[in-house]
């Protein structure tokens, strides 16, 4: 080769080595496309192959493999370094098969040629396949470990969780005397914390001579992972030098260590001293904002990102859209995500989330459509959180089709979209296929276990729900406080007193559950359900703070239907002091006093509740049929189907009285004839609303109604009277649980 010709050669390999060393991407497959050609045209018999292998590698770095392995396949005399370059970019490209056959095919092979096979494999996700190779390394008698395959090796042995392969691998650092490495070192560190050893993870940091910010940065993701916050505190503040991965570090930690209040001070302190910011500290400060309903801190972040052009991000839009839902602003939150130019399964999940949590049920059904739609297919968290919606607005046709969904996509494995589902059928009344469902799981965690106790208890099957929770224990599972009040409730439906006693003290010593307000109804409810209303005062006056306005609505109701006036009148004017606006504390003193007679009493109290603007929230009860809900009212008139609703009303009323049925009109808070009362109850919501399902839902299936306020005395004994009647099942979901109606019998037992 003349010295001209070299000269141009070393030329276009300093060319291709320096678009090769900035990265590659479209401006470096230019630049190799356009050096080849010079290269072609400069030596069109056979270029150098030191030349080939630089414009191989050009090609490789900038993503046209196709191209590297073309000039790989037209080379005369291609050596180690020719095969270990396109051997890096099949790695590099996770082509497994291909890597595997040009290893093999090797005449010969380095160290280089092993790292990459190691590398291959940890990367498309065979560790295991990683450790194979290493160990076929060790057997060569040619070929010794370098810092990168050990390297290489503990972050295989970290994602294994191997603890011995972890020793083995540090122990040949030590031997080959890479441990003052801080490129060993630190993944040392991290593998170390990850395996939860973290005295091991500080002896290889505090051993290294020259500690980077990395290694300050591993060893204290490893003590907030493990818990050990004040140790990570102390170790940030004795840092000289932070980078803006150790302050975000910090304030994802301490977020995730239940410290929200400390991340947002660490942010704070992060913004002063000018650090810049990215899209992962935004992502951690805003969950912060979240866990604590920090909306006005939350909104100045916002203004924040807005100032720095980070709201187009995808991740940070969808950290802000979970932020605001949590704050309770779904709208904020709705609008945030429509402003965002792009949307991943992840903004799309937030936003259905953020639906659910804020009693937006239909909106979340329609956003999980519209995601459809918009060709992204769910994942088994979003697909849980729209049947959990489903769940909430016992639609059981859309929870059917959402498991229909579940089955033919393959999301069914996941244990979050079968815990939906067992809550889903728990809510609708179909407890036997929730069960069935439940059974047919592979695995079962406290999730499952709650659903199911739950689903039981709402429908008044108080054997089964304390059964189901006993299995539950005896299979090793720890109850947590949703457990516990399902067993409660279902104690208390059942007029199990001592059983729900035992079980609120177990809740407290054996499981160390700290009681809120929801244990505390349920065992108000458990006295004074079965009567026991002195008991249940001193329950009360025992507790560590006063009761809840479900708390003391509950003791009213029962001492309404039990006719208890003195502890009622206590109930009464404590409910109007914990929560004035509550209509409940008049409407049950008045039923009381209207059992009486007493309606002077009646009179003021309705006065009352106008003097104070006090509202009843208007009873109603709807069906769905044929994927629209029917809503009526009392006296109703306004469906069009309203005269054959009236015609069936009057027929059920003639044939209930053949059977014995005997109206209720105690719940009937007026000054009027007994006529009028009878009157009055007989075109109650529910009653309308089931005269309409028998009308248009099919003989064999079930009639479900929804009612937003509890199912009165009169309405659940006539709903007895109707089953046996028509020979239907009716299944009712008022405000507190469930009724299964059938041939003449309720699920509740009559403890309603």
């Amino acid at each position: 080769m003349s010295h001209a010709a070299h000269a141009l050669c070393n030329h276009y390999a300093a060319i291709l080595s320096s678009s090769a060393a900035a990265g590659g991407g479209r401006t470096g497959a230019c630049v190799a496309g356009a050096v080849h050609c010079l290269i072609l045209k400069t030596f069109p018999q056979a270029p150098p192959t030191f030349l080939l292998n630089h414009l191989l590698t050009a090609y490789a770095k900038s993503g046209r493999l196709a191209h590297a392995r073309r000039v790989f396949d037209a080379m005369p005399d291609p050596n180690l370094f020719t095969r270990n370059a396109l051997l890096s970019a099949l790695a590099h490209a996770r082509l497994v098969p291909d890597m595997e056959r040009l290893f093999t095919s090797m005449p010969e092979r380095d160290t280089v040629s092993y790292n990459a096979l190691i590398t291959g494999f940890s990367s498309s996700g065979s560790p295991a396949r990683s450790v194979e190779v290493y160990r076929a390394l060790l057997r060569e008698e040619n070929v010794r470990p370098t810092r990168i395959t050990l390297s290489a090796m503990i972050m295989v042995a970290s994602a294994l969780s191997d603890r011995a392969l972890g020793l083995l691998v540090h122990c040949q650092v030590l031997r080959l005397g890479f441990g003052a490495y801080a490129f060993v070192g630190s993944p040392l560190v991290d593998m170390y914390a990850k395996m939860g050893l973290i005295r091991d993870a500080r002896r290889v940091f505090q051993e290294m001579e020259s500690k980077t910010v990395v290694m300050y940065n591993t060893l204290i993701t490893g003590l907030l992972r493990c818990k050990m916050v004040e140790d990570a505190k102390g170790l940030f503040e004795l840092m000289m030098e932070r980078d803006s991965i150790t302050w975000t570090t910090m304030v994802t930690g301490l977020t995730q260590n239940g410290l929200q209040s400390e991340a947002l001070d660490v942010f704070r302190r992060m913004r002063a001293e000018g650090v810049g910011i990215d899209q992962y500290t935004f992502g951690s400060i805003l969950t912060a904002c979240g866990a604590l309903a920090a909306l006005e801190e939350g909104k100045q972040i916002h203004a924040y990102i807005t100032r720095t052009w980070y709201e187009d991000n995808v991740f940070v839009g969808s950290a802000l859209v979970d932020m605001y839902s949590k704050c309770r602003s779904i709208r904020l939150a709705e609008a945030v995500f429509r402003r965002m130019t792009c949307r991943n399964i992840i903004s799309w999940t937030a936003m259905i989330v953020g639906y659910g949590q804020n009693a937006c049920s239909e909106e979340a059904v329609r956003a999980f459509s519209e995601m459809q739609r918009a060709g992204i297919k769910p994942d088994d968290f979003t697909l849980g959180s729209v049947i959990s919606s489903c769940a909430n607005l016992a639609s059981l046709e859309e929870g059917a089709q959402f498991h229909c969904l579940a089955l033919l996509s393959g999301l069914m494995r996941y244990i979050t979209v079968s815990n939906a589902l067992v809550t889903l059928y728990g809510k609708c009344g179909s407890i036997e296929d929730a069960h069935r469902l439940f059974d047919e799981m592979s695995f079962h965690d406290q999730v499952s276990w709650t659903a199911l106790v739950t689903g039981y208890a709402q429908f008044g099957k108080a054997k089964e729900t304390i059964d189901l929770f006993e299995k539950m224990l005896a299979n090793g599972l720890k109850p947590d406080g949703v457990t516990f009040i399902g067993v409660l409730s279902a104690c208390s439906r059942a007029g199990l007193v001592e059983k729900g006693l035992d079980y609120f003290d177990s809740m407290q010593k054996d499981h160390g559950i700290v009681p809120i307000d929801d244990h505390y109804t349920c065992m108000i409810d458990l006295y004074s359900r079965s009567g026991r209303f002195k008991e249940a005062e001193e329950f009360i006056k025992q507790m560590p703070h006063s009761p809840d306005a479900f708390g003391w609505a509950t003791l009213l109701s029962s001492c309404r239907l039990r006719g208890n006036m003195e502890i009622g009148k206590w109930a009464a004017e404590n409910l109007l002091e914990t929560d004035p606006q509550n209509p409940a504390s008049y409407v049950l003193l008045c039923s009381m006093h209207a059992a009486k007679g007493q309606w002077t009493e009646v009179a003021q109290l309705r006065r009352g509740m106008r003097d104070r603007q006090v509202k009843k929230e208007p009873g109603c009860s709807w069906i769905k049929y044929k994927n629209k809900v029917h809503i009526f009212s009392a006296d109703d008139q306004s469906h069009p189907f309203s005269s054959r609703i009236y015609e069936k009303l009057e027929w059920l009323n003639s044939k209930m009285a053949e059977e014995g049925y005997k109206p209720d009109v105690s719940s009937v808070l007026h000054d009027v004839a007994d006529a009028d009362k009878v009157h009055m109850i007989s075109h109650h919501s529910e009653k309308l609303a089931i005269a309409f399902g028998l009308i248009v839902v099919p003989q064999e299936m079930p009639i479900r109604i929804v009612k937003n306020l509890r199912v009165c005395v009169d309405c659940h004994n006539a709903t007895k009277f109707i089953s046996k009647i028509t020979g239907r099942d009716i299944l009712v979901r008022d405000a507190v649980r469930f009724h299964k109606f059938s041939n003449g019998t309720c699920s509740c037992g009559d403890f309603w």
